[in-house]
């Protein structure tokens, strides 16, 4: 039998948990790649599009030459390329083909061009992502950074012995995030049992498969998902994700363990089941 969140035929409503300590978790090019935050609120952010693209890296290092789970969108690949591939290789039913190709679309999706006065189309994925956004105000800092060598030559014969920087980070931020599932659409794109193995999988893992100074240090500490016994659901996800909560306890937190957790697993509605893949309070 398969277990409740690997089932592509049942709703699933997710809340993702995940902290960054000494790091910039998603720069901003328009602030000088400051970290994302909310102007008005000071809370920290973190697009869809950076969580998705983790997921993506991870994704292909976990089924390395797996002929379903190539990575459409990815560094040094043109899209338009890969669409014209498919539509050579099934012209009656590229995008069967293009779904079949490529773990990422069939569960995000993709718009999809071959360039001018050629076909496009759309897919649209059954995997919805928002923003994590920190539970607290977080407090970017800059810090000026300096190297023992240059850049230029011409430096050096100058005389100058150091080069300036800087570098941003956040002290601590506990980030949430919301994702959903549509098996109405994952029935279009062809979704198995494994790519949601491999979606929980790579979520797990988005962080440990991609260090870097930069990012500081990154961990997700939660993973919850709430599957319903159909396709439409029996509760809104605004009424299941929110039986999981996390509030602070100390004045400035510096762990995930600052926090207390309050999850509401009793009185599920019918046929809903939680299942917890991470959490680091337990």
């Amino acid at each position: 039998m398969t277990a409740a969140h690997l089932d592509p035929t049942r709703r699933h409503d997710v809340v993702l948990l995940f902290d960054v300590t000494d790091g910039n978790p998603n720069g901003d090019p328009d602030l000088q790649g400051a970290p994302r935050t909310d102007e008005e609120t000071g809370h920290g952010l973190v697009t869809d599009v950076a969580i998705k693209r983790r997921i993506r890296d991870t994704v292909a290092l976990l089924r390395p030459g797996d002929p379903r789970a190539g990575i459409f969108v990815e560094a040094g690949h043109a899209l338009n390329t890969r669409w014209q591939g498919a539509r050579q290789a099934d012209p009656d039913n590229p995008l069967k083909t293009i779904c079949d190709w490529y773990w990422d679309v069939r569960m995000f999706g993709s718009v999809l061009t071959a360039g001018k006065g050629n076909p496009s189309a759309g897919i649209r994925g059954p995997v919805q992502c928002g923003f994590a956004r920190t539970l607290d105000p977080v407090l970017p800092t800059n810090h000026t950074i300096t190297r023992v060598t240059q850049t230029r030559q011409e430096d050096i014969d100058k005389g100058e012995s150091t080069e300036i920087g800087s570098k941003w980070t956040i002290p601590y931020g506990l980030y949430r995030a919301r994702l959903h599932y549509s098996p109405a659409q994952a029935h279009k794109t062809g979704v198995t049992s494994d790519d949601l193995a491999l979606l929980w999988q790579a979520i797990e893992m988005m962080f440990a498969a991609n260090l870097s100074a930069t990012g500081g240090i990154r961990d997700v500490v939660g993973l919850h998902v709430f599957s319903h016994p159909n396709a439409l659901g029996v509760a809104s996800a605004g009424a299941l994700t929110g039986r999981i909560r996390h509030v602070r306890a100390a004045e400035a937190p510096r762990a995930h363990s600052d926090y207390q957790p309050h999850i509401r697993s009793d009185d599920l509605p019918e046929g809903v089941v939680l299942t917890t893949l991470v959490d680091a309070w337990a």
